[in-house]
């Protein structure tokens, strides 16, 4: 695997803000299939079913130039990884304009395959004034809490320069007491909530711990519920709906 060298990303709706009085959010670790017509399929159900303003993934897996099943979307991938022929990393995907696109890298390297993580923060005009700012992230694991800890910090620097609507969303691999602490301290520093989901028992989990969450600030939260899509993934989709 190599180091990536590149960031790709399609902007297609540059002229359109997140419109009407709703904002859906789907979130999946895809566990790098979504070049599997299974899961294609999948998601296109999911998305026909739950209307889906912003669509973040982890685990992605794509072509540098993007794949067929991202036609009609906007979107923008941070790797982690990079061969000849793909990329892997995050992936957020909407049909509305794109501010801004940062991805970012994990200063540590998780231990068993020396790769960074990656995250994506993208910024979303909102009808008459402000922006969203959206967090994608698929936090770093196999190596000793003070890591992850380092990690959040430096994410929570980045948030507390936002004032306005915030959505931070993915798999948090929080899996162990010390980590789950420190999520809570995170979310405390920067105003988050958690989206409690319905029929949260199929979110995925380790060590009986839910791995995959939503939090937000400074939006009302309208419904959220974890999807049962047995056979696709290792994790299910979460989904959440907010008041603009």
């Amino acid at each position: 695997m190599l180091r990536p060298r590149v960031t790709p990303s399609q902007l297609l709706h540059q002229h359109r803000s997140l419109d009407g009085d709703t904002l859906g959010v789907l979130c999946w670790n895809a566990q790098k299939l979504t070049q599997d017509v299974r899961f294609q399929h999948s998601l296109a159900a999911l998305t026909e079913r739950y209307a889906t303003s912003l669509l973040l993934l982890q685990e992605a897996r794509l072509a540098p130039v993007g794949d067929s099943w991202l036609d009609g979307w906007s979107w923008a991938v941070s790797p982690n990884m990079q061969t000849r022929t793909q990329l892997f990393g995050v992936l957020t995907a909407g049909r509305c304009a794109f501010d801004d696109v940062q991805p970012l890298l994990s200063q540590s390297r998780e231990l068993r395959f020396a790769t960074h993580k990656s995250l994506m923060l993208t910024r979303h005009p909102l009808p008459g004034y402000g922006s969203l700012l959206v967090v994608n992230m698929h936090a770093i694991n196999f190596v000793h809490a003070g890591l992850f800890l380092n990690e959040m910090e430096l994410l929570r620097t980045e948030l507390l320069r936002h004032s306005g609507p915030l959505i931070v969303a993915g798999d948090f691999n929080v899996w162990s007491r010390q980590r789950r602490l420190y999520l809570r301290q995170f979310c405390r520093a920067t105003g988050l909530r958690q989206a409690v989901m319905e029929n949260a028992h199929h979110v995925k989990s380790y060590l009986r711990q839910p791995l995959d969450f939503i939090f937000y600030r400074d939006l009302f939260l309208r419904s959220a519920e974890a999807i049962n899509m047995p056979g696709v993934s290792d994790h299910n989709p979460i989904y959440a709906r907010f008041f603009l």
